[in-house]
């Protein structure tokens, strides 16, 4: 009895983004899986940063630092190492960074996405395709429930619209280039506010507490009404595994969007989290920042329904344990009291551990 049916020993993974926050926390558990990982991505753009803290180039196959918009040496790249399957998670993934680069983020989310596609359809290897987007692809009218699969894409900024193009994007790739049998399963995958140790990204809740924290100063939240579903890294990425493992060993029937966010009491407000930070931290004064003129949404939440009936994933830890493991993995960082890489290890099989085997391993 092995995670994911023992899907992944051995199996050639092609990662984009795995030098960022979820990529790398990817790449170590694939790893752990006994995969073969080419992480294909930019160079971290944090300081510091999990991808070099952990030293994870060396703790995988391959890892080739270039851009997704550089279609001759990505084509290369996936052809050279002939995956299995690909997992997308390349993005400018910043909200606020969008207003102040809208080019950037959808020649990065629409552009950059459509080249992973096509150099995946092309390498005749891949038999499957993860295509990671975000809570934030539906066109959010704030309302008091979660939002389905088949509800309408869309955005109010730059970000969000860019993953809604994104989704309209790839169900139209899928109709027009993967119906006939022999050609790779696509799957998009939609997650919430996800949290964990290795974050440092400018503008992100955790993130910005940690920091202030550690430089003794006071915690600047700018909007502490705002409702999001908060999960834990692991809680998304092993609905990233499961529907991989799904397309591999099923194929096609899959081939849809999928959400993955937490149950119901997980959806807090930022205020009510930037407590608990530092109730687990020890440490920490919160003060509301002013804030400026860049739209954000007040509320957003997921409706998880169809991957619980579906893929039978469920998630297995509340707002509470998200919040304490994240808080412990930074406190155990700026100790310097531990190797970090085992760690994270450690923290990834806890997690195996709590998960509801029969959801995750076949006999």
């Amino acid at each position: 009895m092995t995670m994911f049916n023992n899907i992944y020993k051995d199996k050639r993974v092609f990662l984009t983004g795995h030098t960022g926050f979820k990529g790398s926390w990817l790449s170590l558990w694939l790893s752990s899986l006994g995969a073969e990982v080419c992480g294909y991505s930019l160079a971290p753009n944090t300081a510091p940063s999990m991808f070099e803290e952990l030293n994870i180039s060396d703790r995988i196959t391959l890892s080739v630092f270039k851009n997704i918009l550089d279609t001759l040496s990505l084509e290369k790249t996936m052809n050279d190492f002939q995956p299995d399957i690909v997992f997308h998670l390349a993005a400018q993934p910043l909200v606020r960074l969008s207003y102040f680069e809208p080019v950037l983020t959808y020649q990065t989310n629409v552009i950059g996405t459509l080249n992973v596609l096509e150099a995946a359809r092309k390498c005749k290897s891949v038999k499957a395709f993860v295509n990671v987007t975000t809570d934030k692809c539906y066109e959010n009218k704030e309302i008091d429930r979660g939002y389905k699969e088949d509800e309408p894409m869309g955005g109010y900024d730059m970000y969000s619209s860019s993953k809604g193009c994104v989704e309209i994007m790839s169900s139209s790739y899928r109709r027009s280039f993967l119906q006939s049998d022999g050609t790779m399963a696509m799957a998009t995958a939609r997650a919430g506010n996800v949290i964990g140790g290795g974050d440092w990204a400018q503008d992100r809740l955790i993130p910005d507490c940690i920091k202030a924290i550690n430089h003794e100063q006071k915690i600047e939240i700018r909007n502490p009404i705002a409702v999001r579903p908060w999960q834990h890294v692991l809680e998304p990425l092993s609905g990233y595994l499961l529907l991989g493992q799904k397309l591999l060993t099923e194929g096609k029937r899959y081939a849809e969007g999928f959400n993955f966010g937490p149950n119901e009491d997980s959806v807090l407000k930022v205020a009510d989290v930037a407590r608990k930070v530092c109730e687990y931290y020890e440490k920490g004064e919160i003060i509301v920042h002013k804030r400026d003129d860049l739209h954000e949404a007040n509320l957003l939440m997921l409706n998880i329904e169809k991957a619980e009936k579906v893929l039978s994933w469920k998630p297995a830890y509340g707002a509470d344990k998200a919040i304490s493991e994240t808080v412990d993995w930074y406190k155990h960082f700026y100790k310097k009291d531990c190797d970090m890489y085992k760690f994270t290890i450690n923290q990834i099989e806890n997690y195996e551990e709590s998960i509801e085997w029969n959801n995750y391993i076949q006999n």
